[in-house]
């Protein structure tokens, strides 16, 4: 039976209470960006209802709203997967450094995807009503 170094498990500890502050925050992304996108969504409709078909938006405002849903939930589903994934290298003393595709960085690509969408629907909305 092999001793445990109480330094080594502390440091264990260390890394699973960091991984836990990881999933903390893609927490909060992914819920903002689920209620950012629930909210663009919810204010075009009640735009849309109140002044009838005086206005007609452009469902683009629908397709960015469930992006940004789909995105936030993506976001949750991936930090969770990732969260178990470092769980388990922590268990199995598997810490040798991978490099690897930051989901940080993805989740910028899609929101500056999402962005230039949103850019080019408010710059042509004008010119299509």
């Amino acid at each position: 039976m092999t001793e445990l170094n109480p330094a080594t498990e502390l440091a264990k500890e260390r890394n699973r209470a960091a991984a836990e502050r990881t999933l903390m925050a893609w927490i909060r992304t992914a819920l903002a960006l689920i209620g950012f996108g629930f909210g663009i969504e919810r204010i075009v409709a009640a735009i849309h209802q109140a002044l009838g078909d005086a206005v007609n938006p452009l469902r683009l405002s629908r397709i960015l709203g469930l992006s940004f849903v789909a995105l936030g939930t993506f976001a949750m589903l991936f930090a969770a997967l990732d969260h178990q994934r470092q769980l388990q290298r922590i268990q199995r003393n598997d810490l040798v450094y991978q490099s690897r595709q930051s989901p940080s960085l993805i989740v910028a690509y899609v929101l500056t995807g999402l962005g230039g969408i949103a850019f080019l629907g408010i710059l042509i909305s004008p010119l299509i009503s």
